[in-house]
């Protein structure tokens, strides 16, 4: 057998179909499982779900991590051990939808922790995936017909690193 499966919490082979029809891989060098602790050690609702290991035709080394199928608030991901050719990009980033201040500055905090903040909302992980921390107030503000009101969110947006909404609540009320 090339690869062994295995559920997180029961050790006991097994395998599912992915219940999403589109998954999220994300590629590491040697460390999918320490981020994907990482992860769900932040996000409540988090969980590692399937451990597969390289087995004896590799590329890994025999017993490895080589994939890891998990979750963040019922969606899914799958981290790969794939090696150092590939590296993250801010072309690619993922959003955590926050429905208060308290929320932004949590995940902020967290996700930001050992990696780098950037601008307008966006931090680069340790791991170096790229997130932006949103408030749902500024994507609703940005669908507005308002067009004054839109420039006003965004050049306040543009100022922040960490997004705050009472500063954008104010901007759009001009």
């Amino acid at each position: 057998m090339a690869a062994t499966t295995q559920t997180a919490s029961s050790k006991t082979p097994h395998l599912s179909p992915q219940q999403q029809k589109v998954t999220t891989f994300l590629w590491y060098d040697g460390k999918a499982e320490e981020a994907v602790d990482f992860y769900t050690s932040i996000f409540k609702n988090g969980k590692k779900n399937h451990v597969v290991r390289y087995g004896e035709s590799g590329p890994g080394a025999k017993g490895s991590v080589m994939l890891i199928d998990f979750e963040l608030d019922g969606q899914q991901f799958t981290a790969i051990n794939g090696g150092p050719e590939f590296k993250f990009t801010e072309a690619i980033s993922l959003v955590v939808h926050c429905e208060t201040q308290e929320e932004v500055d949590y995940f902020w905090e967290k996700l930001s922790e050992g990696g780098q903040t950037i601008e307008c909302g966006w931090l680069k992980d340790k791991y170096g995936l790229a997130w932006q921390i949103t408030p749902e107030i500024f994507l609703e503000l940005l669908r507005t017909s308002d067009e004054q009101k839109k420039d006003r969110v965004m050049r306040a947006m543009m100022k922040m690193k960490k997004l705050d909404i009472k500063q954008i609540q104010e901007a759009a009320k001009g």
